[in-house]
């Protein structure tokens, strides 16, 4: 038996239900933005993510090969070159290359043709390095003169050899300028002039003996200079009064260079005063002298009158 039932007639909410509940708060462009923004942040992410990447299956990560060290092939073997050449100081790295030359001759004139030349500073230094070692061995105390000299004996004469070594190198023909030259025996005349003074005399020849040849090597360079424009150079540079002073310093013992300014440089012989003054430097008839009086050229009287 089938029942029909009446289909019920459709309700519609009574206007005072609507404003039971409030409407909905309406969508901003900004919320709307955001949510797309983020959505497209979650497909981005999705797009790199390594399970999604078409590659990730045929690519594999390259990693450093690791070198190992140590191992059943570890042994001992000797430094190479250029480490080994790190660890040496100034003087064993001379040492060897002195020991090389001697060795093979050959070596060692391509090194002393290959290297360069050097400078009045780097002279100097040298120098200086020897009266350092001479300084450190003079004795602490009153001490004799004799225990005092065999005590700075080699070191005095190491320097000593030093100068004797070096002052060939700043003589021309090897050195062509005159202001290095003179630069030079400046400097090494006033080493010697700090050499102890000794009492015996015959402690005295290392000091003497290295004034006689610093002498003859500035005798030698005011002879060049006064091929050179008369030797004009040693007067702008003052060279000339600088060698009057260092001639007094040493107690008349620079006599060849004080001869060769008079010889080679006659308007440079006034320089000297003193009672270390070579004869004839201060003649009033030299010609130099003539000049700066103003009398030079004037008319010679003859007769008694």
């Amino acid at each position: 038996m089938n029942v029909l039932l009446s289909p019920q007639p459709p309700t519609f909410p009574l206007p005072c239900e609507t404003s039971r509940f409030p409407p909905p708060p309406p969508v901003s462009q900004y919320t709307m933005a955001s949510r797309k923004r983020k959505a497209d942040d979650d497909n981005d992410e999705m797009s790199l993510s390594p399970v999604s990447s078409p590659a990730t299956s045929s690519r594999q990560l390259a990693r450093p090969s690791k070198k190992v060290r140590g191992g059943s092939d570890m042994a001992g073997r000797p430094l190479s070159l250029p480490r080994l050449l790190e660890t040496l100081d100034k003087t064993q790295l001379r040492t060897v290359l002195q020991t090389i030359c001697e060795r093979h001759p050959d070596i060692g004139r391509e090194v002393v043709t290959s290297a360069p030349r050097p400078s009045v500073a780097s002279a100097l230094q040298v120098l200086g390095e020897y009266q350092e070692k001479l300084r450190a061995a003079f004795p602490f105390g009153q001490s004799s003169s004799d225990y005092t000299y065999f005590r700075v004996k080699q070191p005095l004469a190491a320097l000593v050899d030093t100068i004797s070594d070096f002052t060939p190198q700043f003589l021309p023909p090897v050195e062509q300028q005159t202001n290095i030259s003179l630069q030079y025996l400046d400097a090494a005349t006033k080493v010697i002039h700090e050499l102890p003074d000794w009492e015996s005399q015959q402690y005295r020849h290392h000091k003497d003996n290295a004034y006689d040849e610093i002498s003859g090597a500035w005798a030698l360079v005011i002879t060049e200079a006064a091929k050179r424009g008369g030797g004009f150079v040693l007067h702008t540079g003052g060279w000339d009064q600088r060698i009057v002073k260092h001639n007094q310093q040493s107690g008349g013992k620079m006599e060849q260079a004080m001869n060769a300014m008079v010889t080679e440089v006659p308007w440079a012989g006034n320089n000297s005063n003193g009672p270390t003054s070579t004869s004839g430097l201060s003649d009033p008839n030299s010609i130099r002298n003539q000049l700066m009086n103003g009398t030079y050229g004037s008319p010679v009287r003859v007769g008694p009158w």
